[in-house]
């Protein structure tokens, strides 16, 4: 008969010591914040501009056969996972998925050519050499 009185008391208890630690008035004073002048000049902060995405799409047929992107600084092209000879995307020929293909860097022969032609007008287009300074004969006797 105490064990159901005792799980009765119990709650009842923990109440009641809930009850009194909320009550209890704080003993610590919040400190005092000190003023701090204004500036003349604000901060401003501003964002960074949104990346740029572009998509640029190679059909075939009306399927796309290839999409290259270039987000931020970087560049991939993705191409669709075509099985080989009658492969079905099922089978174990047809089975693996292609990844993108990250573009890492680009040789530009145009540009060198370009410069190389440009250094060739330069040399074309500047004053002719001076005339070599003619010696005269040595004298014979």
């Amino acid at each position: 008969m105490s064990a159901p009185i005792s799980w009765i008391a119990l709650p009842l208890v923990l109440l009641a010591t809930g009850a009194a630690a909320q009550s209890a008035p704080p003993q610590q004073q919040p400190q005092k914040l000190e003023q701090i002048e204004e500036v003349d000049n604000p901060v401003t902060v501003s964002s960074k501009p949104s990346p740029q995405t572009k998509i640029v799409e190679k059909r075939e047929g009306g399927r796309v056969t290839e999409a290259k992107v270039t987000s931020g600084g970087s560049t991939y092209t993705v191409k669709p996972n075509t099985p080989a000879g009658s492969a079905l995307p099922g089978d174990a020929a047809g089975l693996a998925n292609r990844g993108p293909q990250w573009t890492v860097f680009e040789f530009d022969v145009l540009s060198k050519k370009k410069k190389r032609s440009a250094e060739e007008a330069e040399k074309e287009d500047g004053p002719p050499p001076p005339p070599m300074p003619s010696q005269p004969a040595a004298p014979t006797k």
